[in-house]
């Protein structure tokens, strides 16, 4: 496998991840995939302000802002104001988990998987390459983690990394 065809899966596995989630049945239309890298970076950096998430992710600040507005009204971020600065907000997952935040949590992608895997013509897959395509999603997870992202995007900008000390 090269980097494109790394890159052109990891579109493919985004794809399948947002058919699985719940449709939100009424709200402000948006990218879900800025709010879950919002969300996925609070998660590793709590207490952090939407500047340091904008720096982090690539992502433009009014786009962090907006993903932040509408994840803090969805009950899965607080906020407070910064000690050092007023003016800025710090940023964390709440506490208490939204019904949305559980709802995603709890959905599994067994469906979108499995329409993934799907024959051209729509038939199903065997369930024996439905389990195997699971298991191995299932090692990726659990080997390439957020954190190991974080750690590579370190490397590529030559930011120190997350232990302090240089890649």
């Amino acid at each position: 496998m090269n980097g494109v065809e790394l890159f052109l899966l990891g579109r493919t596995l985004m794809k399948i991840g947002e058919q699985a989630m719940p449709q939100v049945e009424a709200g402000t239309p948006g990218s879900t995939r800025s709010l879950l890298v919002v969300l996925g970076d609070l998660v590793s950096h709590p207490g952090t302000t939407v500047g340091e998430i904008a720096t982090r992710t690539g992502l433009p600040q009014s786009q962090v802002s907006t993903a932040v507005a509408r994840l803090e009204q969805a009950g899965s971020v607080d906020t407070e104001p910064d000690p050092a600065d007023r003016r800025r907000r710090l940023i964390r997952p709440a506490a208490q988990p939204s019904a949305r935040v559980a709802e995603v949590r709890a959905a599994t992608v067994d469906d979108a998987l499995t329409a993934a895997l799907a024959g051209p013509d729509g038939t199903a897959p065997d369930a024996a390459v439905v389990q195997e395509v699971t298991q191995a999603l299932g090692l990726l997870a659990r080997r390439l983690t957020p954190s190991i992202a974080a750690r590579a995007r370190d490397v590529d900008t030559g930011r120190p990394s997350r232990t302090g000390t240089t890649p």
